[in-house]
């Protein structure tokens, strides 16, 4: 019997965003993965430790932006409307972090985004 192996194409945006010498980017810029597999994708910036937030975003062909997670350091991921157990995030430092998707299957092929934000004191006077 000939098995079938299902592979997929995560589409990562990758960032060079140019803001006098600020950059964002994101690895790697494109990441082909077998179903069942674990796919890991990584974000950083030289913006400076005041730019701790961390957002992950996917785009899938036809369909809207997507929130998937939003990370800062110190504490916990706050997830959108996605399934948890499908995500894992790490910032264990303002400059960088990943998201790793777990159990790949064809319906996570997209663009994936990340963004970063700088942390601000009146937000936490909101929470």
């Amino acid at each position: 019997m000939i098995s079938v192996i299902t592979s997929l194409t995560f589409l990562l945006y990758w960032t060079s965003v140019l803001a006098g010498e600020n950059v964002v980017t994101q690895n790697p810029s494109v990441a082909w993965h077998l179903k069942g597999e674990t796919a890991e994708m990584k974000c950083s910036h030289n913006k400076g430790v005041a730019y701790s937030q961390m957002y992950w975003y996917r785009q899938r062909q036809g369909e809207s932006m997507e929130h998937i997670v939003y990370t800062r350091t110190s504490s916990e991921p706050e997830f959108g409307s996605v399934d948890k157990n499908k995500f894992s995030t790490v910032k264990e430092i303002a400059a960088n972090g990943s998201l790793t998707v777990k159990d790949v299957d064809t319906e996570d092929s997209a663009v994936y985004f990340c963004a970063v934000r700088e942390h601000s004191v009146t937000e936490l006077l909101h929470c």
